[in-house]
């Protein structure tokens, strides 16, 4: 997903491209050195070093993604070249490349240290993590660096941070000891303690958590230092080029990386090591016995199957027979009315029940306005498919009124607690909500649909896309009142 950027940041990459002028003219009349900057406009091309990594850059359902990439993405539009991406295996090598020239900036998750500082220059932090030491659930969890169980391994990266923060420690503790890799990376690392392999190593904050998801297995035991900033690397004589990036972020500010953070790291620690053990658990039980269901009326209504099998997996636990107190019944919670309306016959029918859920999503999806993007799109669809999507206009209206953007989910994620609060709703159309709720649920699923786009080995398929035509819907049964399926009166599914 490309970074997406308001006018004021159109009006930035200006402001940044003026700024570099200045700086460029008074070097080049002066020098017949020709800049790095000067090199990346002569030859139209930002060459950007980086690894492949959740937390960085890999290859989507539309292609190139992720964190470090679409801002290093935004950063070459903005001055108006094309993004020459250097995919490299190590950090290290990320660091080689930048220092030596190969690249002239690298984007990979990179924590700026003592040492990293004598040789490269280093942007304002993109984001910040913890450095934890991981074990193994079932092996006894280390208190503190005193406490490594000598027969077990310590492993890490060769001339990572990592590896900095233990040579720092190893000042106070001398009998610490470890080994040193350049044939993984931090998440094989950690693989290679959930197999038993290794007994320790240390990764990002980040990474651990995400991991954590696919292996709960993984613990930490604890923290090498409170926090580590991650920034892009230039060469320490990048000059202007440096002044351009510093002044791009700068522009982009803390709103944009914020959106920017949610995209990819928003919703990673809503699932702990119990759930994520039981989703693993349910993907191979029963998971197997609707697959085919969710897969046609995915493709049937525009979907992505597994979004529609998180879905079920938050409602039931993909249980044909779940009935809740309030009379919601099937692996897909619909209530008699509703059921109704959609022509689902029998709700404990999975086919039937999956394919009422999936048309009704679609529409929900479909009466959002194209103004919202994905993944945005299919995060305020959900929160619709808990909450009624009266509640969603209700809450898009109240963002754009306190000053935050109605077609970026988390500028509506963070006023959806509002409507639980009368000074709130009863100015707003549909009234009260439990806007708690829904946050939690739109969490739970990206957590879920995340976890089974790994389990299954596919790309994520969220994207801006026309919808197949909705089948017509029965009459609406006769209540006495009108029945709007997509507004306050629909009932939860």
């Amino acid at each position: 997903m490309k970074l997406r950027i308001s006018p004021t940041i159109v009006i930035g990459k200006l402001i940044v491209l003026a700024i570099i002028a200045g700086i460029v003219l008074p070097i080049t009349t002066c020098s017949p050195k020709v800049s790095i900057f000067e090199q990346v406009r002569s030859t139209g091309t930002l060459r950007v070093a980086t690894v492949n990594s959740p937390t960085t850059y890999y290859t989507g359902p539309l292609g190139d993604e992720g964190f470090e990439y679409d801002l290093a993405k935004g950063f070459a539009e903005a001055l108006d070249v094309k993004l020459d991406l250097i995919v490299l295996d190590t950090v290290a090598d990320v660091l080689e490349a930048v220092r030596t020239g190969g690249a002239q900036l690298g984007a990979a998750g990179l924590a700026v240290t003592e040492n990293r500082r004598d040789y490269l220059r280093f942007t304002t932090p993109l984001r910040t993590i913890v450095p934890q030491l991981v074990y193994r659930m079932g092996e006894n969890r280390p208190r503190d660096i005193d406490d490594l169980d000598e027969s077990r391994q310590l492993v890490v990266v060769k001339d990572s941070a990592h590896a900095e923060w233990l040579e720092r420690l190893k000042r106070d503790h001398p009998d610490l000891a470890w080994e040193e890799t350049d044939e993984f990376e931090s998440e094989d690392l950690l693989v290679q303690v959930v197999e038993g392999r290794i007994g320790y190593t240390v990764a990002n904050s980040d990474l651990v958590t995400i991991n954590q998801r696919y292996y709960p297995q993984l613990r930490v035991a604890f923290a090498l230092a409170d926090k580590q900033d991650l920034a892009w690397a230039l060469p320490s004589d990048a000059g202007p080029l440096f002044d351009a990036a510093q002044a791009y972020l700068n522009q982009l500010g803390e709103t944009e990386l914020g959106w920017l953070h949610d995209r990819y790291f928003g919703h990673i620690d809503r699932v702990g090591y119990l759930g994520a053990v039981a989703l693993a658990t349910h993907a191979e039980s029963r998971l197997p016995r609707y697959r085919a269901d969710f897969e046609a009326a995915a493709e049937k209504y525009g979907l992505d199957w597994r979004l529609l099998a998180a879905v079920g997996y938050q409602e039931s636990v993909w249980d044909p027979e779940a009935t809740s107190t309030t009379g919601v019944r099937g692996l897909m919670q619909i209530t008699a009315q509703t059921a109704e309306f959609l022509g689902v016959a029998d709700r404990l029918d999975p086919a039937e029940a999956i394919d009422g859920a999936a048309r009704y999503l679609q529409s929900l999806r479909d009466r959002l306005p194209d103004e919202v993007q994905e993944p945005d799109r299919s995060w305020m669809m959900l929160a619709a498919y808990n909450m009624g999507m009266g509640h969603i206009i209700d809450v898009r209206k109240l963002t754009a009124a306190q000053g935050g953007d109605p077609n970026r989910w988390p500028d509506v994620r963070s006023r959806l607690p509002l409507l639980m609060q009368p000074k709130y709703y009863r100015e707003l159309k549909y009234g009260y909500a439990r806007g708690r709720e829904a946050v939690a649920y739109v969490g739970n699923i990206r957590t879920y649909y995340d976890m089974l786009v790994w389990i299954t080995g596919g790309p994520q398929k969220l994207q801006n896309e026309p919808s197949p035509p909705p089948k017509p819907p029965q009459e609406p049964p006769d209540t006495g009142k009108p029945f709007d399926p997509l507004g306050i009166d629909t009932p939860v599914l």
